[in-house]
Formats: structure tokens, sequence, C-alpha cells
């Protein structure tokens, strides 16, 4: 039996384990059916109340033409302004749209002169994305070019402010805006009767966006639509997937939120009332996409009020405020608005234990380095049983020879008698694949880590790494950015992917682990072809990685010290490969 054929057959199946499990949830756990929705049907007050749907609303086809100019569109005056700790922007009067969010804690770019991020735009710009709280009365919609009086001209989290509008059968409207220390805004939707004839009255809330400044949609990272239903989180369908079929009505349940999901950034409407809303999402043509949240009709007799609750979160992906929403105001699943994947058990100490050592040390690349020592720490004891049991395999070697010699015509003999060998030897011949395997999880819990959590975004490390969550933009290709063109991806190599490279070379050269020659060539060019492999990956990865492999060399040396033999043959190995060269030289 050859160890190392299995160590590397181990290795490449519990890798392609854990990067196929995510796309292996979404073939097994298919997302609903997509299907159209009736047409609304009118109703007076004298019929009982008739459900209007989504498609009621309006809105069958996306805007076109030229873009309208941001800072134009946000040069209206009939705009209420929104100062909050951490939000700022303005509601539109015209159609009681929330279309303009800043996030004052995340920039769009690296740079302190960088504006903030723009989350919600107002209809016809590039970024056009924003939330609409209205009303359909009697399976009508209200005009969205209405205009709406405010109560106050500043939304703060100590001054709500109420949007109202009477209609000529005496209707009146009201939404009631609140905000709080963080992203989350409430919505209480109203209307009183002061007419004399009844209505039937639908509030509703959507959230309406263009595709184009989406993040892309990756296997292991949704962007796009996405809700909890139940006990059920639905990332999905895609864009492209709503494109084609036109309508997305989610099948897991009531709806706890939904919305639309980017890489680091959430929209998403929050029911107040369960059990009598209708969830649907819905392409409009032209990029553009919508989430519709609609209440059940009610009937509102003369002198007789209604009222609806919705809160509306639009802000950034952080973890600790998504849990803190989940466990304050009971929404399910609110976590899972970032796509941890099956390794959320794993993932989230992860990004714990790094926001901690970055508060500690107050860089996150020190941090990542710090976590790097840890879990090298925690897997010492391990580390020394490998070697232990490299020492044992090197011992029994002349023995499984023997065995080889003596079975070489009689293969399942042969393996019968090493199986045995092992077991009179008290050897494990796959002790040595255990630490890989522990390190194929952690890997891939940091990779999931620095491209989800936003806590690591724009963070720098040293000198030229300013974004750890971001490929090194030191290209070797480019002459470091001298030259004026980017390398494109795996051409990109940058300095952490030849330390890289380098580090891993030399672990494979202190191997002591008795290798056939096509083993040899394989582990000679892997140093060098996971170069370019990792090349385009975030420089904190590398950063990881490298730093491993530097404690690994730095174990590996002490280990020795503990195991002369396996440093005697491991010299004797270097010795003959070297000969061998020279005469084939």
């Amino acid at each position: 039996m050859d160890n190392q054929r299995n160590l590397l057959l181990a290795v490449a199946l519990s890798g392609l384990l854990i990067l196929g499990w995510d796309m292996a949830m979404r073939v097994f756990y298919p997302q609903a059916s997509l299907s159209g929705q009736p047409d609304a049907v009118a109703a007076s007050s004298e019929a009982p109340p008739a459900e209007a749907s989504p498609a009621a609303i309006g809105g069958t086809a996306g805007a076109s033409g030229a873009p309208v100019d941001l800072d134009a569109a946000l040069a209206s005056p009939e705009r209420v302004r929104i100062d909050a700790p951490r939000l700022e922007g303005s509601i539109n009067l015209v159609g009681a749209r929330l279309d303009d969010i800043e996030l004052k804690d995340h920039r769009d770019a690296l740079g302190e002169d960088s504006r903030p991020v723009q989350l919600f735009a107002p209809q016809g710009t590039s970024g056009q994305y924003f939330a609409e709280f209205g009303f359909l009365a009697n399976g009508q919609r209200l005009p969205d070019n209405l205009q709406w009086q405010a109560s106050g001209t500043t939304l703060t989290t100590s001054t709500p402010v109420t949007l109202t509008h009477t209609s000529e059968g005496g209707l009146t409207y009201s939404i009631t805006f609140s905000i709080d220390d963080n992203y989350m805004v409430d919505v209480v939707q109203a209307v009183a009767n002061t007419g004399e004839n009844g209505a039937v009255v639908q509030p509703f809330s959507l959230i309406s966006r263009t595709s184009t400044i989406a993040s892309p949609s990756t296997f292991n990272a949704h962007s796009g639509p996405m809700g909890g239903f139940g006990d059920t989180v639905e990332y999905g369908p895609d864009y492209d997937d709503l494109a084609e079929e036109g309508t997305h009505t989610p099948e897991g349940g009531a709806p706890d939120w939904l919305g639309f999901s980017d890489i680091y950034w959430l929209s998403a409407l929050i029911p107040g009332d369960q059990q009598d809303t209708t969830p649907s999402f819905r392409s409009l043509g032209n990029d553009l996409y919508r989430a519709d949240l609609i209440y059940a009709p009610q009937t509102i007799a003369p002198g007789a009020t209604i009222s609806r609750s919705t809160r509306l979160f639009a802000g950034a992906k952080e973890s600790v405020v998504l849990d803190q929403y989940r466990d304050t105001l009971g929404i399910e699943n609110f976590g899972k608005a970032i796509d941890w994947g099956w390794f959320e058990w794993f993932v989230k100490p992860m990004v714990w234990l790094l926001r901690h050592l970055y508060e500690l040390v107050g860089n996150f690349g020190v941090a990542i380095i710090l976590l790097t020592v840890i879990i090298r720490g925690v897997m010492f004891p391990i580390a020394q049983k490998q070697f232990a049991s490299m020492a044992a395999m090197r011992a029994v070697q002349p023995k499984m020879k023997a065995i080889q010699e003596r079975y070489k015509d009689d293969k399942q003999k042969q393996q019968q008698e090493v199986m045995k060998l092992y077991k009179d030897e008290g050897i494990n011949p796959l002790a040595g694949c255990l630490p890989i395997l522990i390190q194929i999880p952690i890997f891939f819990a940091l990779y999931k880590s620095l491209i989800l959590a936003i806590e690591m975004r724009h963070k720098p490390f040293v000198l030229w790494i300013e974004d750890l969550s971001a490929p090194d933009p030191a290209k070797i290709l480019n002459l470091f950015g001298l030259l004026p063109f980017d390398p494109p991806g795996f051409l990109g190599i940058g300095v952490l992917a030849v330390l890289l490279g380098i580090t891993m070379w030399l672990t494979f050269r202190l191997n002591p682990t008795a290798m056939d020659p096509i083993q040899q060539q394989i582990f000679s060019f892997m140093p060098w072809i996971l170069m370019f492999v990792m090349a385009p990956f975030a420089a904190g990865l590398l950063l990881y990685w490298v730093t491993s492999n530097l404690l690994t060399l730095a174990q590996q040396s002490y280990l020795y010290s503990k195991h002369p033999q396996l440093r005697a043959q491991a010299e004797k190995d270097k010795a003959d490969q070297a000969s061998s060269d020279k005469r084939k030289g």
C-alpha cells in the first residue's frame, strides 16, 4: 500500500467534497418553481374584500433612456432629510420613496477622499435602487407621482416623520418613518376613512433595483433575490433566471424577510404580521427587478382606521448587527442573509476570533498572522503524532519492500500482508493525512470569511497591501505598477504568491517520506502551480498560507530534532535525488 498515493488521493477528494457541498445543496434542495400571478380584481365597498396580486402594484416594464444624474436627482426640494448615526440620505415626497441612502461607515473605494457607499439611489439613475411604501384602494394603486405632505424636515433617531395624503373619497393615508442607530427603518402605513362609504385597502411595500451594479453571484456567495420563509432561507433565483421566468413566488412559508443581497450589502422588507402577506420577486425588464410584500385587503368602514407595520433593513451585512436584529426583533434566520453555507458553524467563530484579534492589535493582517499561530498551536500535538507515524513508517520500509518482493505476483496477498504489518507494528498509514484534512476546512472557512465578512473589506496590512480582501496589487508582470496595464487572472503574480510558492517548495523539500519518481515530479511542480492558481485570491488568504508554511518549516525543524532518524533519512533522500539528477544530466 502506497502511503503517499493515499495521501494525495485523500487530499484531492476532501477538497472536491468541500468545494462541492454548497453546490450540492442547491441541487438537492432546489429553489421554488417560478409561476405567474393572477391579474388584480377590482373591489367595491359593497363586495367582500378581494385580494389584489403584486402585479396590481404596476411597474411591469423597466425604464429606458439615458440615466439621470444622481446629484441632479437629489437636488429636488421635495425631500425629507435622513440623518442617523450610520445612515444619511433623504425620502422623496413624490411617491413616498426612500430612494437616497448612504452608509456613513463604508466607502466606495480605498482612500479617505472616496465618497460613502450609495446604497439607494432614485429611479432613473444608473444605480437605481429604492424602497416604496404605498396603498391599493379598491384594487387601484395610488399614483406613484403623488406629492405627499411631511410632518418634519429631517428624520433622525429621535424625530420620526409622517407623510400624509387625503384622497377625494375621504381616505387619509399616512406613512410614519422612524429609524434606529444602525440600519433599520420602521414604517407604519395607516388609512383613516373620513368619508361616507366603505373602502377596500391594501398596504404594500416594495424594493426596486437595477442589477447592473449588483455583486456577481458565485457558487459559494449568493447575490440577488433572497429571503427567509418559515424555517428556510431561499438564496435565489439569480437575476438571469428571474429575468427569464418573469415572476418568482417563494414557497418556503410565510415571509420573515425578503429583499436583495449583494456580497456586502442587503435591503430587506420585514413584515409586521406574517399571516396576511403575499411575497414575490418580479422582473421589470431592462435589468430592473422588484421584491414585493403586499398585505391582505381590508374593508374600512366610515370612521374606521387600519394600519400595518413593516421594517426596512438597508445597510451593511455585519454579522453582529444581523444577529442582534434576529435576537431582539425576532427576525428568524436574519443572520443567514450572509451566505455562510454549510460551514457556518465554523466560519462564524472564525470571523468572531478575527474580529477580536483585530480589536486587540488594530491590524487585520496581524490578526490573520495571530490566528494562524493559534491554529498551528492547537494542531501541534497532531503534528507530533504525524511525525511519529512517519518515523514508524520509515522504520518498517525494509519489511514492506520484502513483502512487495515476496508477493509481487499476487497484489491482493501483498495488500493483506502490508495491512497485517501495519497492525502488528501499531501504524496508522493515514495518520499523515490528518493535519492536511484538518487544514482544508480551516482554509475554506478563512476563504469564506475574507469574501463574505464586511469586517475585512478595505482593511490594510503593511506597505503596498491596502485591502486584505482583494488580490495582492503588487504584480510582477507589470513591474509592480510601473507598466500601464493590469495582468489578467492567474498571470497577476504578486509578491505574496511568490512567497507562497517558495515556502511551499521548502516544506516539500523537508518532507522525509519516500516517494516514487512520479510523486516526486508532482511535488516538485505543485508549489509553482499553486502560485499561479492562488494569485487572484484575496491577499489575506495568501498571508495566512504563507504564515502557515513558515510555521510548518519551524515546526518540522523542531520535530526533526525529536526524530533524528527522519532527519538522517531526509538528508539521505536529498543526496540520492541529487545524485540521480546529476546522472540524468
